[in-house]
């Protein structure tokens, strides 16, 4: 038994015909159950709970501070390498793409953690491009070996791996995994990763999963919006935190909700995702979801970063760099997209207070 069983029962789904069926009165009656089923996420996602977002507002900002209280929890990636060999057709790592690849050395490594770590960050995401021949597991290892003296928690997002490789990186120091689905739909999933590993849709769609049995801290989740109907991507992104929520209570389960931004390359089949569309999904996610944790990249302005603390925000990226080495090298390479909210650490904590809430650095370490 595996997610994918879970995502076969709605594959075929009539989805506009259920949304057509919605009135306000549906919505109205979601927002007055304490506990939430799938079809009543669909509902929240639907046209018609458009024009009540302020009242799921309200309800998801009750929601959060009863599970989170008023905090949110700081950290920035890592950039270890950015070889890939996987040619996806909205990422800048994409193998075929002109750009200047990097792979950090130990030595630059413990010099870019020492970097990060005066910021006062406590919480670290390790990246790199899919590639098992330049960034190995081995490699992966010996790095959290350096940056473990310098972080309490460390996360990854690389390439999915096997249950017992998980296992591996977690008894050296790994504590979190983040690993994008990036599209659940089947025939767009197959129809943008043009060629590489990554293409093996249910290898991908299983590495949560397989983390959860190695005994991981934490897992994050979420789709890339923009690749599909943001309304589809959404419904089957909670339907998966659920189903790990559900299954592996000894988890902490967390969403992320990245929208495409410029890259190298071209990638121009979009699906438009705007910020009220944005707000909606994640209220959506609050509601349906009132433990899951809920991250905002810098892939979104300041402004409206600072406006979604509030509305169940548990965790933001500061001091940002997706460059190989891009805090404290002179020799960079290039980014894997471009972000939009550049401010330093020190900035994203004075705003996160000015909403009157607290910014957390450190949460929990190893005994």
């Amino acid at each position: 038994m595996s997610f994918y069983e879970e995502y076969l029962k709605f594959k075929n789904m009539n989805f506009e015909k259920f949304f057509d069926g919605i009135t306000k009165g549906d919505v109205l009656r979601v927002l007055g159950q304490p506990k939430l089923n799938e079809y009543d996420l669909l509902t929240l996602l639907s046209p018609a709970a458009r024009s009540h977002l302020e009242e799921m507002a309200q309800k998801a900002h009750s929601l959060s501070v009863q599970h989170f209280g008023k905090t949110v929890l700081l950290y920035t990636p890592m950039y270890l390498a950015n070889h890939c060999v996987n040619r996806c057709s909205y990422c800048g790592f994409n193998v075929e793409n002109n750009i200047v690849r990097k792979k950090l050395t130990l030595e630059e490594i413990e010099k870019e953690a020492k970097t990060i770590s005066a910021t006062g960050l406590r919480h670290i995401l390790l990246l790199t491009g899919e590639s098992r021949k330049e960034s190995p597991p081995s490699y992966i290892i010996e790095a959290v070996k350096v940056i473990k003296k310098y972080f309490d928690s460390i996360s990854i997002e690389i390439y999915p791996l096997t249950e017992d490789e998980y296992r591996k990186v977690i008894k050296a120091g790994v504590d979190g995994l983040t690993i994008y689905q990036e599209v659940y739909d089947e025939d767009i999933y197959d129809k943008v990763h043009i060629a590489g590993p990554k293409k093996k849709y249910k290898f991908r769609l299983d590495a949560p999963e397989r983390a959860c049995r190695a005994k991981i801290r934490n897992v994050n989740i979420g789709s890339l919006l923009g690749l599909n109907n943001w309304k589809k991507e959404s419904f089957f992104t909670g339907l998966h935190a659920k189903y790990l929520q559900d299954k592996y209570s000894h988890v902490e389960v967390s969403i992320s909700l990245p929208r495409i931004r410029p890259h190298a390359g071209s990638f121009g089949d979009i699906y438009p995702v705007d910020d009220k569309s944005l707000v909606q999904i994640m209220l959506a996610f609050r509601l349906f979801l009132p433990r899951v944790g809920l991250t905002i990249s810098t892939r979104e302005r300041q402004e409206l970063r600072d406006n979604l603390i509030k509305l169940g925000v548990t965790k933001m990226s500061a001091g940002v760099s997706t460059e190989v080495g891009g805090h404290s090298s002179s020799s960079k390479s290039d980014s894997q997209f471009e972000i939009s909210d550049k401010r330093s650490v020190e900035e994203v904590r004075k705003a996160i207070a000015s909403k009157g809430y607290q910014p957390v650095f450190k949460d929990w370490m190893h005994i």
